[in-house]
């Protein structure tokens, strides 16, 4: 989340800017979003029982204008729109690794993903599974590469690498 924020900060990213949190879990982030003095902000979970406990979190806050729904990220139906940042933090790697219809989820997210955005709208993906390489790839159709987040990295065998993968792109057409 710190090095996301750092980057938002960085970045010059308005404090009504529209942000969505995606796979939202129990809103910590959406928390952290609205300290900082975002307003706009929505969280997404497929998880009734996680959205349940972000919306008792964000209310224990006194955070009752931070939009939490139930929603699938890729059953959404077009619902996402007009997002100026969306975060992932481990969504697209659930997603990319479910044994079943792998390739599809992939391009699906992607798609997804495209629409949710606004033209030059920014997403930010956290990975454990992907390396800076393969999100590059990923995310090369419809995106621009703008940064890579600094991440702990570690050394083995004569090769260092990270462990996570934290990664900025633009949305173009």
């Amino acid at each position: 989340m710190s090095r996301v924020l750092r980057w938002m900060d960085k970045a010059n990213i308005p404090e009504n800017a529209a942000i969505l949190d995606i796979g939202t879990g129990n809103g910590a982030f959406l928390v952290e979003l609205a300290k900082h003095g975002y307003r706009n902000l929505t969280g997404i979970d497929y998880s009734s029982a996680s959205v349940e406990l972000a919306r008792t979190i964000l209310q224990t806050e006194g955070l009752t204008d931070v939009s939490v729904k139930e929603m699938d990220f890729l059953n959404c139906h077009g619902e996402l729109k007009g997002f100026d940042v969306c975060i992932d933090k481990g969504t697209f790697d659930a997603i990319s690794l479910n044994p079943d219809n792998s390739k599809e989820g992939k391009k699906l997210y992607l798609q997804v993903l495209k629409d949710a955005l606004k033209d030059k709208g920014f997403f930010a993906v956290t990975s454990c599974n992907w390396t800076k390489e393969q999100l590059l790839d990923r995310f090369s159709e419809g995106f621009d590469f703008v940064q890579e987040l600094p991440t702990p990295s570690f050394q083995f065998g004569g090769k260092t690498g990270n462990s996570v993968t934290a990664l900025i792109f633009k949305r173009v057409h």
